[in-house]
């Protein structure tokens, strides 16, 4: 009943504000949402690289563009209060529970009679419903400056929501018991050359588990590396330090490591079509680096809390018991029904971009989840739900903020372009920075090699940087008093995405354009 109270009051309030932007702007006559950009006529003041000049003319001509983006402005911002909201609602909660306990009031009583602010509080510090809440706000100033059906065409046939509805599922069957097992014992054979001592876990996930998305994607690759990190590092209590260092390490390297294949990870996956990169290409070019990136980071951060690792593995010591044994018997999976598991991990990514196919596909699993029950977990979709929610409300966001990043990614040089990629991303999705680089008329090899290499770059450092982000914070955010602090976070990802940046755009690069070269190929057949 309080949730229900806790989003009713939210919608009653963005309807207040909904009647505020509809009542306070005149409409006006569009026939296309949002403006395509070729329609602002203004390549010439692209080319003499007047990018203020560009924005100036872009909002001029649909001002609705600026109301668009200081929206998404407010839900990025909000983002970074989410926390501190919650550290208030828990105090309000707190005081109010204390006060009925001294008026003799049973826990049953104070459990169904919250107050009613810091139910409200909870509302608006709930991380995955931010963009959400912000779309309402979005939809009353687009139906203020347009109507309901420019709006609902906008959500129906131009934001894709396959990405959100593909997390959901991979969410589910990657954090399901035979695939963790069946990880785990991989991840083992690597843990086990440090003895199985925190350190050697924590090393083992952090290459092993990101190198895995670039097959089994991204989102899958952070749900099984966060699981693993919550049991076999995290439970020890690491100090507030390592804690952010280990979860922006994590971010960084997932980003970067499904770079090897030009199919797993989502930044990679909205240009490897339209430019023809293949998967040696993604190999030659972006995997090797990665792979050094990331093994470099690792050993950095492990010798920098060595002596820290050394304590956690007294306190894993101490917490081995006969109960471990006895969960450690009660886990065992046959291997026919891991292999199950995995098929249809498989026909999941396989079909990725077909809804239809994969969510099918997961209803099947569902009813063989059922049939197999005492060698199943509980299968919790919240999580992936409130993730998938969270993307969702992220693309429709995005999708509106092309006016602006286009023109700015197609004024820049090779490292600058770069380095704005990176910033970029920390505030907007690094699959929608490099779809909107697609965009850019007449964009070098070495100018896309450079975005893309931004956008992986930057795919730690928030927790809107990278799609499979909201999944591995939903994860890991009961081990941080009050969630994950985007500031800390940040922090804790800046080494990591300074090393991997370098490693992009510092090593001698021969980069050839494959779409250059078929191209040539077919004239000199013809």
């Amino acid at each position: 009943m309080k949730h229900i109270r806790k989003y009713l009051l939210g919608l009653i309030f963005f309807g207040g504000l909904s009647l505020i932007a509809i009542a306070s702007v005149e409409p006006v006559e569009s026939t296309t949402f949002p403006t395509p950009l070729d329609a602002y006529s203004d390549n010439d003041l692209i080319k003499s690289g007047e990018i203020m000049a560009v924005l100036t003319n872009r909002v001029g001509h649909t001002p609705f563009n600026l109301w668009a983006s200081l929206i998404f402005l407010f839900a990025i911002l909000h983002t970074f209060f989410a926390a501190k909201i919650l550290v208030i609602a828990k105090k309000l909660e707190q005081k109010n529970a204390d006060k009925m306990r001294a008026d003799g009031r049973s826990e049953e009583e104070i459990e169904h009679n919250p107050p009613f602010l810091a139910e409200i509080l909870h509302f608006f510090g709930e991380v995955e419903a931010i963009f959400g809440i912000w779309v309402l706000a979005l939809a009353a100033v687009t139906i203020s400056f347009y109507d309901w059906g420019t709006f609902k065409n906008y959500m129906a046939h131009s934001v894709n929501f396959t990405e959100p509805m593909f997390v959901v599922v991979i969410m589910a069957l990657a954090s399901t018991r035979p695939i963790m097992l069946f990880a785990k014992q991989i991840l083992s054979v690597f843990a086990a050359l440090g003895e199985h001592s925190p350190g050697a876990w924590w090393l083992s996930i952090l290459t092993i588990a990101p190198l895995l998305g670039s097959f089994v994607t991204e989102p899958a690759a952070m749900t099984i590396g966060a699981m693993l990190l919550a049991e076999q590092f995290y439970r020890l209590k690491p100090s507030s330090k390592l804690a952010y260092a280990t979860i922006g390490i994590l971010f960084v390297n997932i980003s970067v490591g499904g770079t090897i294949t030009h199919f797993a990870a989502p930044p990679v996956l909205m240009v490897a079509a339209k430019w023809e990169w293949t998967m040696p290409f993604m190999a030659i070019n972006f995997g090797w680096k990665a792979f050094l990136g990331i093994v470099i980071s690792n050993i950095i951060y492990f010798i920098a809390f060595k002596r820290e690792f050394a304590k956690l593995s007294s306190v894993s010591l101490k917490a081995v018991s006969l109960e471990e044994s006895n969960v450690h018997h009660e886990e065992t999976v046959p291997f026919w029904i891991i292999l199950v598991h995995i098929i249809f991990m498989g026909w999941t990514v396989v079909n990725a971009h077909y809804p239809p196919l994969f969510i099918g596909g997961f209803l099947f699993f569902l009813g063989f989840a059922i049939a197999t029950k005492p060698h199943q977990s509980h299968i919790s979709l919240k999580s992936p739900l409130l993730v998938g929610f969270f993307l969702a409300g992220l693309v429709t966001h995005g999708g509106l903020q092309g006016w602006w990043i286009a023109p700015v990614l197609g004024s820049l040089g090779d490292l600058p372009l770069m380095l704005m990629a990176t910033v970029l991303t920390a505030f907007n999705d690094n699959a929608a920075i490099t779809y909107l680089s697609t965009l850019v008329p007449e964009f070098t090899i070495t100018a896309k090699y450079a975005v893309v290499a931004g956008a992986v770059t930057g795919g730690g450092l928030t927790v809107i940087a990278n799609a499979p982000n909201p999944a591995g914070q939903s994860i890991l955010s009961k081990f941080f008093p009050g969630g994950v602090n985007p500031a800390k976070l940040l922090i804790g990802a800046l080494i990591p995405t300074v090393i991997l940046g370098l490693i992009f755009m510092g090593i001698p690069q021969d980069v050839h354009d494959p779409k250059h070269r078929n191209n040539s190929i077919a004239e000199a057949i013809e």
